[in-house]
């Protein structure tokens, strides 16, 4: 299990604030979409619609805010976000039609992009010698409050009454806001000196972008324990229904045991690009093994679902422990705002497409679509060793000073 109490008093503040809003985050990830449905009576294609339109939005607001919270002061530009995340969800109370949905659940989901950039800097100034370690561990504490959120949420959804849906909402914003307030006891960060040169690097630094993109089709495989596999389950399987809560429930408490110990040996930019690909086999095997499940017995089928779930979990450990370590290892630290949010592009889109992909190859094509998507899987992780060595030497490069005469490398 990982540590409960962090070593310091702003690690304690960020873990707390983290887990406050997680809780929330619970609630509306577990019965968000239901709310807009089956209380608000919104038709299921404009909320999909409204949900698609929302995650565009999302990609455009992430670089942008990272940037201020390097030149500003991270503190307060991410309470900003925290606030304008706990209103945009409250305005969910008001949204009766189409178009105030899409304003308000735009306004959310972008303040929460926003807010994973601004909160960057703030991880790499008080996670210690290890921001990367520090980062898992958040991730850890993160599944805790989801969890917990998804219980209470599972209050909404057994009332079924509007006013639970409204009360699971009203909470869901108060939760936000007090995530702010939390973060208000940290010491503020000073905001990073201003380098001379182009503003926005982090879209120029190639090696870095590949990184990103190679990150952002990896990143899919979350979306296959949340969609793929409910709907396998019930459509090409005879496993118990109850398996998709169990499979679920697997993932989870793995975990929040082993996220901070997996990320402990990835201690470099080489040993995150080794996990990379570590996590791209498993999820070649696991997604094999998925797709073996259709067409025998209930318990085999089962059987085989549980094991692939477990090592789906180990490559989700790999990748988010290469993701921890690459993202922050190979971005410069006066433009860690920038560079996280660039990298959050990659998970963004994964976030945006993943969904409807799965349902593509896995679902409507069946069988062989696991394949596919498992070794698209193998692909990238196969190629993240060859990118991020391209990032170190660049990197490596730019710290060399220039002899006369000669320029300076451009990414």
């Amino acid at each position: 299990m990982p540590q409960l109490i962090p070593d310091t008093g702003p690690q304690r503040i960020l873990a707390a604030s983290n887990f406050v809003y997680t809780v929330g985050s619970g609630l509306f990830l577990t019965a968000g979409v239901l709310y807009f449905t089956q209380s608000v009576r919104l038709p299921v294609a404009q909320v999909g619609a409204g949900l698609a339109i929302a995650g565009l939005v999302s990609l455009a607001v992430g670089i942008g805010v990272g940037h201020l919270a390097d030149r500003f002061g991270a503190r307060g530009v991410y309470v900003a976000t925290l606030v304008v995340q706990a209103l945009a969800t409250a305005a969910f109370l008001l949204a009766d039609a189409f178009w105030p949905f899409v304003f308000a659940v735009s306004a959310a989901t972008g303040a929460k992009a926003a807010g994973l950039a601004a909160r960057s800097p703030l991880i790499r100034h008080y996670g210690g010698d290890r921001p990367q370690e520090f980062r898992g561990y958040l991730r850890a504490v993160s599944n805790i409050g989801i969890s917990l959120g998804a219980l209470l949420a599972g209050w909404a959804v057994q009332v079924g009454s509007r006013s639970a849906y409204e009360t699971m909402v009203a909470g869901n914003a108060v939760l936000f806001a007090a995530s702010a307030a939390v973060i208000g006891f940290l010491p503020p960060v000073s905001p990073a000196p201003a380098v001379h040169g182009p503003r926005w690097i982090a879209l120029r630094d190639r090696p870095y972008l590949l990184i990103t993109a190679l990150d952002g089709i990896m990143a899919v495989q979350f979306k296959v324990l949340t969609v793929a596999i409910p709907l396998w389950i019930v459509a090409a399987t005879t496993a118990p229904p109850w398996l998709i809560s169990g499979t679920m429930l697997a993932n989870t408490l793995i975990v929040i045991a082993l996220q901070v110990r997996a990320g402990r040996d990835v201690d470099s930019p080489a040993a995150g690009a080794r996990a990379y690909r570590r996590s791209g086999v498993a999820f070649l095997v696991s997604c094999s093994l998925i797709s073996l499940s259709a067409g025998i017995p209930a318990w085999a089928a089962a059987t085989l679902l549980v094991a692939a779930v477990v090592i789906h979990t180990v490559g989700e450990l790999w990748h988010s422990a290469a993701g921890f370590e690459v993202s922050f290892a190979l971005a410069p630290e006066h433009a860690t705002g920038q560079y996280l949010g660039v990298f959050g592009l990659g998970a963004g889109l994964a976030e945006a497409v993943g969904p409807a992909l799965l349902i593509s190859l896995c679902i409507t094509w069946g069988r062989p679509g696991w394949y596919v998507v498992g070794a698209l899987f193998a692909l990238a992780g196969l190629a993240a060793p060859a990118a991020v060595r391209w990032a170190q030497r660049l990197q490596s490069a730019q710290r060399t000073p220039a002899r006369a005469g000669e320029k300076a490398p451009v990414a």
